[in-house]
């Protein structure tokens, strides 16, 4: 009588080095290893398998209770595989001008169905096409699409970027004056916004903010450009970890114009109407206009998040009364 012979078990399986898989039919981890070995050119002794999904190192009786087609990933001796994590790490060390790996995924989208992975692949060719290095528009003339000819670099368009949005703010202080009905209150508020606009002037109306060329401590980004999202005014960082990077592509400069300075103790609910009722009590050459600057127009009060991190319900944060007047003036 002769003995039950075992099912083969089929299996895909690559090396730790490379992405393409082969299949194999085993009766054993054995046989697959020997199998596995000479195909995949690994050295037998001391060679293993681990399950690609989550690193499982593969044992006899693992090996039976596998599915078709399990996807395995086999080492040698001193390799070892965490999972499909793997991957990942090393895409994110792949250069990221890498052609092949663009053409790979631009490949997958061309035949992908499914809205969720297509979304994944675009999100990936988006940073993919990264072009960050490139600073000069004749070296990037694609970045500069719908941009002034005046603008040479690509530092000196995220400058003024950052100049405008400064200047929205700085015109909103001035706007609020049209809503004070005292005409000496009045004065006396535009006399102070004139002063907020000689210091703005002052302090090229901090575009350095999104300056890759300025000094580490001046600038919002890193020295290729990526900046991370500072979290919700109420959180002291993002919990989702957002980042974009201007420099890199045109998509993303336009996608950074959705990303917010946003202003902890809110411009127009507090800051404003908390400079107009201290000048009601007091001149403004009384007033302590850095403060009421540092809250507008600095860091110390605004922040840059992630359009999903901008939160445009009332914030509940008041100015500091000991800060609003000079010392000595406060009542």
């Amino acid at each position: 009588m002769f003995g039950l012979q075992r099912k083969k078990q089929v299996v895909k399986i690559r090396s730790l080095n490379e992405t393409k898989k082969y299949g194999v039919a085993a009766t054993s981890l054995k046989e697959l290893l020997k199998k596995g070995s000479k195909l995949l050119q690994v050295p037998l002794v001391g060679s293993h398998i681990s399950m690609y999904e989550d690193g499982t190192e593969l044992t006899e009786d693992y090996f039976r209770s596998l599915p078709d087609n399990a996807e395995l990933v086999l080492l040698a001796m001193d390799e070892r595989w965490s999972g499909f994590v793997c991957d990942i790490g090393r895409l994110l060390d792949t250069d990221r001008n890498s052609d092949l790996l663009i053409d790979a995924a631009k490949g997958l989208l061309s035949n992908e169905r499914s809205p969720k992975r297509r979304r994944l692949l675009g999100d990936l060719l988006l940073h993919l096409k990264d072009s960050s290095e490139a600073e000069n528009r004749e070296d990037d003339e694609d970045w500069f699409q719908g941009i002034d000819d005046r603008f040479k670099t690509k530092s000196a368009y995220m400058k003024y970027n950052c100049e405008s949005r400064i200047r929205g703010y700085m015109k909103e202080v001035h706007s609020y004056a049209q809503t004070i009905q005292k005409p000496k209150l009045k004065d006396e508020y535009k006399k102070t916004a004139e002063c907020l606009v000689m210091q703005l002037k002052s302090d090229k109306y901090n575009g350095c903010y999104f300056n890759r060329k300025e000094k580490e401590q001046n600038r919002l980004c890193t020295q290729e450009g990526w900046f991370s999202c500072q979290g919700a005014f109420d959180h002291d960082e993002c919990k989702s970890l957002h980042s974009i990077n201007p420099y890199g592509n045109r998509e993303s400069r336009i996608l950074f114009s959705t990303w917010n300075l946003d202003h902890g103790i809110e411009k127009k609910r507090t800051v404003i109407p908390t400079l107009v009722e201290a000048l009601q009590k007091h001149k403004s050459s009384n007033i302590n206009l850095d403060y009421f600057y540092k809250l507008l127009f600095t860091r110390e009060n605004l922040k840059l998040v992630h359009i999903v991190c901008h939160k445009k319900g009332a914030h509940d944060l008041l100015c500091d009364k000991r800060k609003i007047y000079k010392q000595g003036k406060r009542k």
